[in-house]
């Protein structure tokens, strides 16, 4: 796709300031999981910080993401305090410290988690458009998945139903080449997954995922798209993890002359480059906007160590709902045979 984008120079610098916000946060949340401060799983998205997508959504939007989904969560308008806190698993986290680095969940931005299940978000995007739909909601659903969910069963069935429905949602797949540890074209007879999505009968494109501009160019037409005939889309992102699947992840299926190549077009390094090439950015300019979001970890970090962890009294709250209060039908009253 080759759709072009008007962008003055405040909204590049706020897109390359979301970029790294990300990057860094996430690289200081490496370091904390090696201190024991973040437990659990820790899957990071450095190298895939292109999203542009979020820029062309409306506040309304419906947003479901996988979990790899710190760099959505921040990008989307969670504050990084709340985002922090939950990876410390505080009460004064986004999910109230029950969710961790894989359930991010805000209702007010709505951002709809943060899925630990590959896959898993597929249906309940597609809920979400099912249900605007039917309230007649101008929002369209939003969901992110990686090019690993498409060997999952959800993927084909949500393909068909989205179509058969006329659902108002997109698909965004964000396609690293190699899912958990497996290369696509050792798992997948057709490595284009926007083909695949496409034979379902909705328009779908590729898109260079580690371009920015590119990205957000490619899901306002797509946006539009959507809004407009209240029908799916699909993009696929053509993206890269620098590091692995996970915190465990030894690396060992893929070359490290590999991902030094891919790091030389990361999006951070090509919208900074191109920023200070056409005398759109200096070193300075850079260098306070580092410091400004460096400074701003700190607080974060400092909040999530001031908050506290949830009472063991207090579990099992809201793990079940209440139980509705049961009708007594003319039968159980003796009215009927």
């Amino acid at each position: 796709m080759n759709d072009k984008l008007h962008l003055d120079k405040a909204h590049l610098l706020e897109q390359l300031k979301q970029m790294l916000r990300i990057r860094l946060f996430e690289e200081k949340c490496a370091e904390l999981y090696a201190q024991e401060k973040i437990r659990g799983f820790l899957h990071l998205y450095i190298g895939e910080e292109a999203v542009g997508v979020m820029a062309a959504l409306s506040p309304e939007d419906n947003i479901v993401a996988t979990y790899r989904e710190h760099g959505h969560a921040l990008a989307r308008g969670l504050s990084m305090q709340s985002v922090m806190a939950e990876m410390y698993g505080r009460t004064n986290g986004c999910s109230k410290g029950r969710g961790g680095s894989m359930h991010l969940f805000d209702k007010k931005q709505h951002f709809y988690g943060g899925n630990a299940i590959v896959g898993g978000g597929l249906p309940l995007a597609t809920g979400l458009a099912m249900a605007n739909k039917q309230l007649k909601k101008s929002a369209i659903a939003v969901c992110f998945f990686g090019e690993g969910a498409v060997a999952e069963g959800e993927f084909h069935e949500v393909m068909n139903l989205a179509v058969l429905w006329q659902l108002p949602i997109l698909f965004i797949c964000e396609n690293n080449g190699y899912a958990m540890g497996t290369a696509l074209a050792l798992s997948e007879s057709e490595t284009n997954i926007a083909k695949k999505a496409h034979s379902y009968g909705m328009p779908a494109w590729q898109v260079d995922g580690m371009n920015v501009v590119n990205v957000e160019a490619a899901t306002t037409k797509a946006v539009q798209y959507v809004r407009s005939h209240q029908q799916p889309y699909f993009l696929e992102c053509q993206t890269y993890r620098f590091r692995g699947h996970s915190s465990f992840d030894g690396q060992l299926y893929r070359d490290k002359a590999e991902i030094e190549q891919w790091k030389k077009h990361g999006p951070v390094k090509q919208l900074k480059h191109w920023l200070i090439q056409n005398h759109q950015l200096s070193d300075n300019d850079f260098n306070r906007i580092e410091s400004q979001i460096k400074q701003e970890i700190i607080e974060a970090i400092n909040f999530a160590e001031q908050g506290q962890w949830e009472p063991v009294e207090d579990l099992c709250k809201d793990v079940y709902s209440p139980a509705t209060p049961k009708i007594n039908t003319k039968a159980e009253q003796g009215g009927l045979a």
